[in-house]
């Protein structure tokens, strides 16, 4: 099976990896950086900077972008990828979106003789370099069969919603309220426990063996610990999520006070200069605000 990977991040990067390693599938990573490409190449895989340099007949494409713009320019654009694909290819769409954005690519893709797959996943970087991903995926039975043997090589746990793109993407948006809120609030009650005179490590101990522990406050708060500003995840990328969250529960008449406020928190860091660093660094708009020095920082 000749497969594609565009979007050699950190979770595209891993998933590209493993699949790699599977008998029967020949890889192609696709990504304008050199230096993915580079890694990606000395694992021994192929890689292109464009979509349109894949190999003419790829069977299956796996799309680990940004957002739905992304994901339409790498399908569809100038430099797309749909001319070097064979007849009913796959599309798994794993960018997060709304709703209506992932119907939207799935009518495209339908009108062009292809599967379509509305897989956002979750797992992070460490998740997709062990294989162990998350899909929360929508699609009729031809799509999920085709994608199969690229869910088997890259995922832990397949969840399957409904026969029609967009409850994958709907369930994503959901998952991304409670992630950006968690990050939100584990910055919150590190930056009080600093400023109230806490010793951060004690404060994370602490925590991580108590019943206020989440996945978020263990995970993100290591890296502040540390002062690890590379960005797994970014301050922007939350920006965006928890804008498609607040957009979600417009449409549906739903209040969503929590979504908001933590929304605001990264926005706040992103105008501080702060976006394009690991979303642990939220924590930053807390710094501004108060004056506390992170555990880093001395």
């Amino acid at each position: 099976m000749q497969v594609g990977v565009i979007g050699l991040g950190s979770m595209g990067m891993g998933a590209a990896l493993n699949l790699l390693k599977t008998a029967g599938i020949s890889v192609t990573g696709v990504d304008p950086r050199a230096e993915a490409r580079a890694e990606f190449i000395a694992a021994g895989g192929a890689a292109v900077a464009s979509a349109a340099e894949l190999p003419a007949g790829t069977e299956a494409v796996l799309v680990m972008v940004v957002n739905a713009k992304q994901a339409e320019a790498a399908l569809f654009g100038a430099a797309g990828a749909l001319p070097r694909l064979a007849p009913g290819a796959v599309l798994v769409v794993s960018a997060t979106m709304s709703p209506e954005d992932a119907r939207k690519l799935a009518a495209t893709a339908a009108a062009a003789g292809m599967l379509y797959l509305d897989a956002p996943m979750s797992g992070g970087s460490v998740g997709a370099r062990s294989g162990q991903l998350t899909y929360m995926a929508s699609g009729d039975d031809a799509a999920f069969n085709r994608a199969r043997p690229l869910l088997d090589a890259t995922a832990k746990t397949v969840w399957r919603l409904g026969n029609t793109a967009g409850l994958g993407a709907t369930m994503k948006v959901v998952h991304q309220l409670l992630a950006g809120a968690h990050i939100a609030v584990a910055a919150e009650a590190m930056a009080l426990g600093i400023k109230a005179g806490l010793q951060p490590q004690q404060l994370y101990d602490i925590v991580t063996t108590a019943a206020g522990n989440s996945w978020m406050f263990e995970n993100r708060m290591a890296h502040v610990l540390a002062g690890d500003e590379t960005p797994t995840s970014a301050v922007d990328i939350f920006v965006k999520d928890l804008g498609l969250v607040t957009d979600l529960a417009r449409q549906a008449s739903f209040p969503a006070p929590m979504a908001a406020q933590a929304m605001q928190l990264f926005i706040a860091a992103s105008a501080q200069g702060h976006g394009g660093k690991d979303d642990a660094f939220v924590i930053r708009a807390y710094q501004a605000l108060t004056g506390i020095k992170l555990p880093a920082e001395g």
